[in-house]
């Protein structure tokens, strides 16, 4: 169940993210996809998925290289007007990164116990700290998500297993 009021763009949005997630998975990355697009009109301006393997590229997650192609889309760094949507919590570097592009709104699938930045370990992106604030939608086809990223992790160990004739 979603934290907050969802909007039209967001459900179908979220499910082109776990279609990108799933081909990530397909060229051995942990499956996770963002979307950045227009919160008033719904165009699309980038889709990413994560690129840690195929690039080597320790900050390559999905939303970092959504927001890059979402500011070089607009021509402004600054996201005011936009949403992300994540099949996964962001992680700190993430959150980071969407507070400082100043997106307006953020969506998610899977919270994420071990290094999610938005509610699980911490509350970055409503931080009265900071600068600025993102409101957060947590939740959005979450089990969905959530049955991907097991999925992914149970081949892994399972491939992992074999190897060693386990």
């Amino acid at each position: 169940m979603p934290s907050a009021e969802c909007l039209p763009h967001d459900y179908p949005l979220m499910q082109r993210a776990l279609e990108r997630a799933r081909e990530a998975a397909a060229m051995g990355e942990v499956p996770v996809a963002a979307i950045v697009y227009e919160t008033a009109t719904g165009n699309v301006l980038a889709e990413a998925s994560n690129r840690r393997e195929c690039d080597a590229d320790p900050i390559a997650h999905a939303e970092i290289l959504a927001i890059r192609q979402a500011a070089r889309a607009l021509g402004d760094w600054r996201l005011n007007d936009c949403t992300l949507i994540v099949t996964l919590e962001p992680c700190i570097m993430c959150a980071g990164a969407i507070v400082n592009a100043r997106l307006g709104r953020v969506v998610y699938g899977a919270a994420d116990p071990k290094a999610g930045a938005t509610e699980s370990l911490y509350r970055i992106l409503e931080d009265e700290r900071l600068n600025h604030r993102v409101t957060p939608i947590t939740g959005v086809l979450a089990e969905e998500s959530a049955a991907l990223l097991r999925e992914f992790f149970r081949g892994r160990r399972g491939a992992r297993g074999a190897g060693r004739g386990d």
